[in-house]
């Protein structure tokens, strides 16, 4: 036959991790060699020995050395034993017996002691001593593998462990080398952790009750009560269906929520997870919580059955009282056949009318404009008032101006004078203070446009200012402070007269009288007749006015008045200029800014610019 293999055997190996040499068996092709064998003839010849030597014979070479982390390697003695353990904090246990396994490594004479570990024992366990060379003594020993034998106590790191038994392996190996081991004992286990394995001894008398009779009978049977639940009583409560469902197989009792579309209320379906519903509980003690996490048998007297369901009928179920009105068709069959109930005659449940809450406004506090500000209470998205564009379009740009001063028992604010606007586009006022130079105010805006509301006005009945109210010599109060109008310009004497219809007379009356005295000076001056004034019935009337005023002035000295004006008419005319009086009037301290003073000044005027101040000294008598 044809050779088909040409390779050559492996003569190379590897036996315990040591390389080694090897005979071939077989050639190339697969034929066996015969060669490297001998015959018997010949081994017979070779093991015969000489009967004389001539010199010294041979000796065999010694054996190879082997280290003992090779002899040894993956050689372990395993004894198993036990500690006792004191346990001085607990009343049901006064020691403990904790099982371990004492290992012994061969290669290096190393020791390791380790626990196993044991389900929800609450103690650190496994590795309790890792691999080393364990002490034997304070002189420097270590423990060896002679040292260990069953039936003997060894101290480790000053506990002391028993040991009770050995694997097979060890038993071999330690009688292999001339030890003679102790017979085995018995290992000792944990009082309180056998106690614990044993079952708990429960005093209950069976039941003749067959619960898997009535699981197979009422499987998937259930009774359907539909209910109502009055919480009116509290708080934002209502009248709230439910569906209380009862299973027959095993007496538990579910309550569902009935939901609506948008209801409000969040998406939970179940109010009572389905359980077993306590009726009646055990006469308890007053040390027992109130609160517990789970209701045993033993608390409780008597559970929620069919027969405490019926229709027309209250239940209390974990604290809250549901009235069932109406069942299902099969409840009803169920009930007619088991304890004969016929009468299964629906409630109509009522539904109680809505209270209607009267809307309340809140009282203005002030800040925008009430308008305004009062959408806010009709709406989440409060929309602007509504504007009344025809008249904006009729009186764009038309603006009453008034001048004003600030009624204030401060004597540097009743000097104060204002400029009031009132808008007649939108019926709104703003007011503003001119700069004075060196007068320690700093003018401009006061007030920003805004509609004034009067006092004693209320959110429900709101009266803003109009101009018929704004006559000469009226006061009027914005937010806390009171003005009181001195004068008025020329354009709001023609508006009203002009629109004499909208406006009462008596508002048209107190301009007329006011601005008179100012046309009567107009006409003098073109026709260049000295003034003489108004009539002198009306002049002393006023004069008398002011003296009544001027009494309240306790620091005016009426004789330094009369010869200050005396020492400033040089010529004797009896008449001085408008801007020169004044200037005289201020470094003397009269009020010129009070409405009755201006008013005297107005009547003793000659012209524009020259005022009779004989008549003014009348109302400062020495």
């Amino acid at each position: 036959p044809q050779k088909t293999s040409f390779h050559r055997s492996q003569t190379l190996g590897y036996k315990n991790g040591f390389a080694f040499s090897r005979l071939p068996t077989v050639g190339i092709g697969g034929e066996r060699l015969y060669v490297n064998q001998l015959s018997q003839a010949e081994l017979d010849e070779l093991s015969k020995r000489p009967m004389l030597t001539y010199r010294q014979a041979k000796q065999a070479p010694p054996s190879g050395f082997v280290p003992a982390h090779v002899a040894f390697d993956k050689k372990i003695l395993k004894f198993d034993a036990y500690f006792q353990e004191d346990v001085p904090l607990s009343a049901e246990e006064h020691y403990r017996i904790r099982q371990v396994a004492i290992y012994y490594y061969l290669e290096d004479d190393s020791m390791s002691v380790i626990e196993p570990v044991v389900q929800n024992s609450g103690l650190l366990q496994g590795k309790l001593i890792r691999r080393h060379r364990v002490p034997k003594n304070d002189g420097g020993d270590h423990y060896h593998w002679k040292d260990l034998n069953r039936g003997m106590n060894i101290t480790m790191y000053g506990r002391m462990y028993r040991i009770v038994d050995c694997d097979p392996f060890t038993q071999v190996f330690l009688e292999s080398q001339g030890i003679e081991l102790n017979p085995p004992e018995k290992m000792v286990f944990d009082p309180y952790t056998e106690l614990r394995r044993m079952p708990m001894h429960k005093y209950v008398t069976p039941s003749d009750f067959d619960q898997l009779k009535q699981f197979l009978t009422y499987d998937k049977q259930v009774l359907r009560f539909y209910a109502m639940w009055d919480d009116t009583d509290s708080i934002f409560g209502e009248n709230r269906p439910y569906i209380i469902h009862y299973y027959l197989a095993d007496d538990t009792v579910e309550v569902r929520e009935v939901y609506k579309q948008n209801d409000g209320r969040d998406p939970f379906p179940i109010l009572i997870k389905r359980q077993r519903l306590p009726k009646t509980f055990v006469d308890k003690k007053k040390t027992f919580p109130s609160c517990v996490l789970e209701i045993s048998d033993q608390e409780v007297l008597e559970w929620y059955t069919a027969k405490d369901f019926a229709v027309g009928k209250s239940t209390t179920l974990l604290g809250r009282t549901f009235f069932i009105y109406d069942c299902d068709e099969f409840t009803r069959n169920f009930y007619r056949d088991k304890f004969g109930i016929t009468d299964f005659q629906p409630v109509e449940i009522k539904k109680k009318p809505l209270e209607e809450v009267p809307q309340v406004i809140p009282p203005y506090n002030g800040f925008g404009v009430l308008e305004d500000s009062l959408q806010n209470c009709f709406s989440l998205l409060p929309k602007p008032p509504r504007k009344d564009v025809i008249k904006m379009l009729e009186n764009d740009h038309r603006v009453l101006r008034y001048q004003v001063a600030l009624e204030s028992p401060n004597p540097e604010d009743r000097k104060r004078r204002f400029i009031l606007s009132y808008f007649l586009s939108n019926d709104m006022i703003s007011i503003y203070e001119p700069p004075v130079r060196n007068s320690g105010i700093i003018g401009g805006k006061y007030l920003g446009k805004t509609r004034v509301a009067k006092p004693g006005s209320t959110t429900e009945n709101v009266m803003y200012y109009e101009p018929s109210d704004l006559t000469i010599g009226s006061t009027i109060e914005v937010f806390g402070h009171r003005f009181v109008i001195t004068d008025a310009d020329e354009y709001v004497l023609n508006y009203m007269e002009s629109n004499a219809e909208s406006f009462p007379m008596a508002t048209l009356q107190s301009l007329r009288d006011h601005f008179r005295p100012r046309q009567v000076l107009k006409e003098t001056a073109k026709s260049d007749i000295p003034m003489l004034g108004t009539s002198d019935q009306e002049m002393d009337e006023l004069i008398v006015q002011v003296q009544e005023e001027m009494k309240l002035h306790k620091y005016l000295n009426n004789k330094s008045i009369q010869e200050a004006f005396l020492q400033c008419d040089k010529d004797g005319s009896g008449i001085l200029d408008k801007a020169k009086f004044l200037a005289l009037c201020d470094s003397l301290s009269v009020p010129t800014n009070s409405f009755l003073v201006n008013k005297l000044i107005d009547l003793c005027s000659c012209g524009e610019d020259k005022i009779n101040y004989c008549d003014f000294l009348r109302a400062f008598p020495c």
